[in-house]
Protein backbone atom coordinates (compact mmCIF):
# COMPACT_ATOMS: atom_id res chain seq x y z
CA UNK A 1 0.00 0.00 0.00
CA UNK A 2 1.57 3.47 -0.87
CA UNK A 3 2.24 5.64 2.03
CA UNK A 4 0.21 8.48 0.29
CA UNK A 5 -2.67 6.47 -0.42
CA UNK A 6 -2.87 5.58 3.15
CA UNK A 7 -3.41 9.25 4.53
CA UNK A 8 -6.03 9.52 1.61
CA UNK A 9 -8.21 6.59 3.24
CA UNK A 10 -7.43 8.80 6.89
CA UNK A 11 -8.95 11.57 5.01
CA UNK A 12 -12.18 10.04 3.96
CA UNK A 13 -12.47 8.32 7.37
CA UNK A 14 -11.94 11.50 8.79
CA UNK A 15 -14.82 13.41 6.77
CA UNK A 16 -17.25 10.37 7.00
CA UNK A 17 -17.12 10.28 10.99
CA UNK A 18 -17.30 14.01 11.19
CA UNK A 19 -20.28 14.24 8.91
CA UNK A 20 -21.47 11.49 11.00
CA UNK A 21 -21.17 12.76 14.52
CA UNK A 22 -23.18 15.84 13.83
CA UNK A 23 -25.81 13.38 12.04
CA UNK A 24 -26.08 11.19 15.27
CA UNK A 25 -26.50 14.75 18.15
CA UNK A 26 -29.33 15.71 16.13
CA UNK A 27 -30.72 12.08 16.46
CA UNK A 28 -29.68 12.10 20.14
CA UNK A 29 -31.65 15.12 20.92
CA UNK A 30 -34.67 13.81 18.52
CA UNK A 31 -34.89 10.43 20.04
CA UNK A 32 -34.00 11.36 23.64
CA UNK A 33 -31.72 8.77 23.76
CA UNK A 34 -28.37 8.76 25.53
CA UNK A 35 -27.09 6.19 24.13
CA UNK A 36 -27.01 7.86 20.91
CA UNK A 37 -25.88 11.03 22.47
CA UNK A 38 -22.82 9.12 23.69
CA UNK A 39 -21.97 7.11 20.67
CA UNK A 40 -21.82 10.51 19.07
CA UNK A 41 -19.25 12.22 21.25
CA UNK A 42 -17.24 8.78 20.82
CA UNK A 43 -17.65 9.17 17.20
CA UNK A 44 -16.68 13.12 17.40
CA UNK A 45 -13.22 11.92 19.70
CA UNK A 46 -12.84 10.05 16.79
CA UNK A 47 -13.62 12.50 14.05
CA UNK A 48 -11.10 15.14 15.75
CA UNK A 49 -8.36 12.61 16.79
CA UNK A 50 -8.74 11.18 13.21
CA UNK A 51 -8.19 14.51 11.87
CA UNK A 52 -4.97 15.14 13.70
CA UNK A 53 -4.01 11.41 13.15
CA UNK A 54 -3.66 12.19 9.54
CA UNK A 55 -1.89 15.78 10.00
CA UNK A 56 0.50 14.04 12.17
CA UNK A 57 0.74 11.06 9.92
CA UNK A 58 2.31 13.31 6.84
CA UNK A 59 4.05 15.01 9.09
CA UNK A 60 5.52 11.85 10.51
CA UNK A 61 7.21 10.47 7.68
CA UNK A 62 9.29 13.53 6.88
CA UNK A 63 13.03 12.43 6.61
CA UNK A 64 15.37 13.44 9.51
CA UNK A 65 16.64 16.54 9.55
CA UNK A 66 19.21 18.23 11.44
CA UNK A 67 16.42 19.17 13.94
CA UNK A 68 14.93 16.12 13.92
CA UNK A 69 17.59 13.93 13.92
CA UNK A 70 15.52 10.40 14.22
CA UNK A 71 13.50 12.12 11.96
CA UNK A 72 9.63 13.00 13.02
CA UNK A 73 7.76 9.59 13.66
CA UNK A 74 7.36 10.40 17.24
CA UNK A 75 4.92 12.85 16.14
CA UNK A 76 2.43 10.04 15.12
CA UNK A 77 2.81 9.01 18.88
CA UNK A 78 1.52 12.47 20.08
CA UNK A 79 -1.48 11.91 17.90
CA UNK A 80 -2.28 8.58 19.25
CA UNK A 81 -1.80 10.28 22.53
CA UNK A 82 -4.28 13.47 21.85
CA UNK A 83 -6.57 10.83 20.42
CA UNK A 84 -6.61 8.48 23.55
CA UNK A 85 -7.05 12.16 26.07
CA UNK A 86 -9.95 13.00 23.53
CA UNK A 87 -11.84 9.96 24.25
CA UNK A 88 -10.80 9.48 28.10
CA UNK A 89 -12.49 12.86 28.34
CA UNK A 90 -15.48 11.90 26.26
CA UNK A 91 -16.00 8.77 28.12
CA UNK A 92 -16.04 10.51 31.20
CA UNK A 93 -18.71 12.65 29.97
CA UNK A 94 -20.84 10.08 28.81
CA UNK A 95 -20.69 7.99 32.11
CA UNK A 96 -22.09 11.21 33.94
CA UNK A 97 -24.42 11.65 31.52
CA UNK A 98 -25.69 8.05 32.00
CA UNK A 99 -25.79 7.97 35.89
CA UNK A 100 -27.90 11.41 35.71
CA UNK A 101 -30.26 9.25 33.33
CA UNK A 102 -30.97 6.04 35.56
CA UNK A 103 -31.59 8.79 38.66
CA UNK A 104 -34.17 10.79 36.14
CA UNK A 105 -35.25 8.23 33.84
CA UNK A 106 -36.94 9.46 30.38
CA UNK A 107 -39.17 8.73 27.63
CA UNK A 108 -37.03 7.35 24.61
CA UNK A 109 -38.01 7.23 20.58
CA UNK A 110 -37.23 3.50 20.08
CA UNK A 111 -37.75 3.82 17.00
CA UNK A 112 -35.85 6.30 15.96
CA UNK A 113 -33.20 4.68 17.52
CA UNK A 114 -33.30 1.59 15.83
CA UNK A 115 -33.25 3.39 12.42
CA UNK A 116 -30.39 5.52 13.86
CA UNK A 117 -28.47 2.52 15.01
CA UNK A 118 -29.17 0.50 11.47
CA UNK A 119 -27.53 3.90 9.14
CA UNK A 120 -24.62 3.78 12.35
CA UNK A 121 -24.03 0.24 11.50
CA UNK A 122 -23.65 0.69 7.93
CA UNK A 123 -22.00 3.87 7.63
CA UNK A 124 -19.04 2.47 10.18
CA UNK A 125 -18.59 -0.72 8.59
CA UNK A 126 -18.08 1.38 5.28
CA UNK A 127 -15.58 3.11 6.86
CA UNK A 128 -13.92 0.60 8.86
CA UNK A 129 -13.48 -1.54 5.83
CA UNK A 130 -12.26 1.40 4.01
CA UNK A 131 -9.36 1.83 6.46
CA UNK A 132 -8.89 -1.45 7.12
CA UNK A 133 -4.91 -2.11 5.87
CA UNK A 134 -2.29 0.04 7.68
CA UNK A 135 1.02 -0.30 8.28
CA UNK A 136 1.47 2.53 11.29
CA UNK A 137 0.87 2.77 14.84
CA UNK A 138 -1.46 5.75 14.29
CA UNK A 139 -3.57 4.03 11.47
CA UNK A 140 -3.80 0.68 13.13
CA UNK A 141 -5.40 3.02 16.10
CA UNK A 142 -7.90 4.76 13.56
CA UNK A 143 -8.96 1.18 12.45
CA UNK A 144 -9.56 0.15 15.92
CA UNK A 145 -11.39 3.14 16.19
CA UNK A 146 -13.83 2.68 13.15
CA UNK A 147 -14.30 -1.24 14.78
CA UNK A 148 -15.29 0.09 18.10
CA UNK A 149 -17.46 2.15 16.09
CA UNK A 150 -19.31 -0.75 14.75
CA UNK A 151 -19.79 -2.85 18.31
CA UNK A 152 -20.78 0.48 19.82
CA UNK A 153 -23.68 0.94 17.13
CA UNK A 154 -24.41 -2.75 16.90
CA UNK A 155 -24.88 -2.67 20.80
CA UNK A 156 -27.65 0.04 20.61
CA UNK A 157 -29.16 -1.56 17.63
CA UNK A 158 -29.77 -4.81 19.66
CA UNK A 159 -30.57 -2.36 23.01
CA UNK A 160 -32.99 -0.26 20.80
CA UNK A 161 -35.20 -3.87 19.64
CA UNK A 162 -34.92 -4.91 23.06
CA UNK A 163 -36.28 -1.39 24.41
CA UNK A 164 -39.01 -1.36 21.37
CA UNK A 165 -40.57 -4.85 22.69
CA UNK A 166 -39.87 -4.54 26.28
CA UNK A 167 -40.24 -0.50 27.38
CA UNK A 168 -37.51 -0.78 29.82
CA UNK A 169 -35.80 2.59 29.26
CA UNK A 170 -33.18 2.21 31.54
CA UNK A 171 -31.53 -0.37 29.13
CA UNK A 172 -31.10 3.20 27.02
CA UNK A 173 -28.49 4.60 29.98
CA UNK A 174 -26.85 0.78 31.20
CA UNK A 175 -25.88 0.43 27.53
CA UNK A 176 -24.30 3.93 27.11
CA UNK A 177 -22.12 3.09 30.62
CA UNK A 178 -20.90 -0.07 28.71
CA UNK A 179 -20.32 1.72 25.34
CA UNK A 180 -18.23 4.24 27.54
CA UNK A 181 -16.29 1.86 29.92
CA UNK A 182 -15.46 -0.48 27.19
CA UNK A 183 -13.61 2.79 25.36
CA UNK A 184 -11.95 3.61 28.54
CA UNK A 185 -10.34 0.55 28.72
CA UNK A 186 -9.13 0.44 25.23
CA UNK A 187 -7.94 4.18 25.69
CA UNK A 188 -6.24 3.24 28.97
CA UNK A 189 -4.10 0.63 27.29
CA UNK A 190 -3.39 2.79 24.63
CA UNK A 191 -2.69 5.69 26.75
CA UNK A 192 0.08 3.31 28.78
CA UNK A 193 1.41 2.12 25.87
CA UNK A 194 2.35 5.47 24.55
CA UNK A 195 3.92 6.87 27.99
CA UNK A 196 6.24 3.51 27.41
CA UNK A 197 7.42 5.38 23.79
CA UNK A 198 8.28 8.47 25.48
CA UNK A 199 9.51 7.24 29.10
CA UNK A 200 12.20 5.45 26.97
CA UNK A 201 10.73 1.84 28.26
CA UNK A 202 12.44 -1.37 26.69
CA UNK A 203 9.90 -2.20 24.10
CA UNK A 204 7.44 -4.80 25.02
CA UNK A 205 8.78 -7.60 22.26
CA UNK A 206 12.35 -7.10 23.68
CA UNK A 207 14.05 -8.67 26.26
CA UNK A 208 17.00 -7.62 27.61
CA UNK A 209 18.21 -10.34 29.32
CA UNK A 210 17.84 -12.64 26.15
CA UNK A 211 19.00 -10.18 24.04
CA UNK A 212 22.44 -10.16 26.62
CA UNK A 213 22.77 -14.04 26.35
CA UNK A 214 22.74 -13.83 22.29
CA UNK A 215 25.36 -11.48 22.58
CA UNK A 216 27.77 -13.51 24.33
CA UNK A 217 27.50 -16.25 22.25
CA UNK A 218 28.72 -14.18 19.18
CA UNK A 219 32.67 -15.25 18.95
CA UNK A 220 35.12 -13.22 20.68
CA UNK A 221 32.62 -10.75 22.36
CA UNK A 222 33.63 -11.24 25.90
CA UNK A 223 31.46 -8.67 27.86
CA UNK A 224 28.55 -6.56 26.81
CA UNK A 225 27.47 -3.59 29.65
CA UNK A 226 25.52 -0.60 28.82
CA UNK A 227 22.36 -2.26 26.79
CA UNK A 228 19.74 0.13 25.83
CA UNK A 229 17.14 -0.33 23.68
CA UNK A 230 14.37 1.79 22.63
CA UNK A 231 11.31 2.61 20.18
CA UNK A 232 10.74 6.02 18.34
CA UNK A 233 6.94 5.46 17.86
CA UNK A 234 6.09 1.87 18.73
CA UNK A 235 7.33 0.19 15.61
CA UNK A 236 11.20 1.30 14.67
CA UNK A 237 13.77 -0.15 17.56
CA UNK A 238 16.84 1.84 18.28
CA UNK A 239 19.37 0.08 20.77
CA UNK A 240 23.23 1.53 21.52
CA UNK A 241 25.62 -1.48 23.40
CA UNK A 242 29.25 -1.22 24.72
CA UNK A 243 30.61 -4.58 23.54
CA UNK A 244 34.37 -6.09 25.29
CA UNK A 245 36.05 -7.93 22.88
CA UNK A 246 40.12 -9.15 22.50
CA UNK A 247 40.35 -8.35 18.90
CA UNK A 248 37.64 -5.63 18.06
CA UNK A 249 36.63 -6.27 14.18
CA UNK A 250 34.04 -5.79 11.87
CA UNK A 251 32.90 -8.75 11.40
CA UNK A 252 31.97 -9.19 15.12
CA UNK A 253 29.54 -5.81 14.86
CA UNK A 254 28.23 -7.63 11.58
CA UNK A 255 27.00 -10.39 13.59
CA UNK A 256 26.07 -8.51 16.36
CA UNK A 257 24.11 -6.45 14.08
CA UNK A 258 22.29 -9.55 12.47
CA UNK A 259 21.21 -10.81 16.12
CA UNK A 260 20.03 -6.94 17.18
CA UNK A 261 17.82 -7.12 13.74
CA UNK A 262 15.91 -10.31 15.04
CA UNK A 263 14.43 -8.15 17.55
CA UNK A 264 13.46 -5.52 15.44
CA UNK A 265 15.96 -3.34 16.37
CA UNK A 266 17.34 -1.36 13.19
CA UNK A 267 18.76 1.55 14.77
CA UNK A 268 22.09 0.49 16.24
CA UNK A 269 25.22 1.72 17.59
CA UNK A 270 27.73 -0.78 19.08
CA UNK A 271 30.61 0.48 20.83
CA UNK A 272 33.77 -2.11 20.88
CA UNK A 273 36.56 -2.08 23.79
CA UNK A 274 38.82 -3.70 24.04
CA UNK A 275 39.62 -5.32 27.69
CA UNK A 276 42.57 -3.13 28.98
CA UNK A 277 39.95 0.10 28.34
CA UNK A 278 38.06 0.71 31.07
CA UNK A 279 34.67 2.33 30.25
CA UNK A 280 34.46 5.60 32.47
CA UNK A 281 31.01 4.66 34.05
CA UNK A 282 30.08 1.05 34.45
CA UNK A 283 28.34 1.62 37.58
CA UNK A 284 25.50 2.78 35.61
CA UNK A 285 25.50 -1.24 34.93
CA UNK A 286 26.23 -2.39 37.96
CA UNK A 287 22.60 -2.87 39.68
CA UNK A 288 21.95 -4.83 36.27
CA UNK A 289 24.41 -7.48 36.96
CA UNK A 290 24.02 -8.01 40.69
CA UNK A 291 19.87 -8.63 40.21
CA UNK A 292 21.12 -11.07 37.49
CA UNK A 293 24.07 -12.72 39.30
CA UNK A 294 20.99 -13.03 42.17
CA UNK A 295 18.58 -14.24 39.38
CA UNK A 296 21.41 -16.88 38.45
CA UNK A 297 21.48 -18.24 42.20
CA UNK A 298 18.32 -18.84 42.60
CA UNK A 299 17.55 -21.13 39.24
Amino acid sequence: MKQSQSTHKILIAFLLNLGFSVFEFIGGIFTNSVAITSDAIHDLGDAISIGIAYFLERYSRKKPDRNYTYGYMRYSVIGGLITTLILLLGSSFVIYGSIVRIMHPAPVNYEGMILLAVFGVIVNFAAAYYTHEGNSLNQRSVNLHMLEDVLGWAVVLIGAIIMYFTDIALIDPLLSISVAIFILVNAFRNFSAILDVFLEKTPREVSIEKLRAQIMQVKGVQDVHHIHVWSMDGYHNCATLHVVCKKPNSTIKEKLRVKLQEHAINHITIELETPEECCPDTECDTELRQSEHAHHHHH
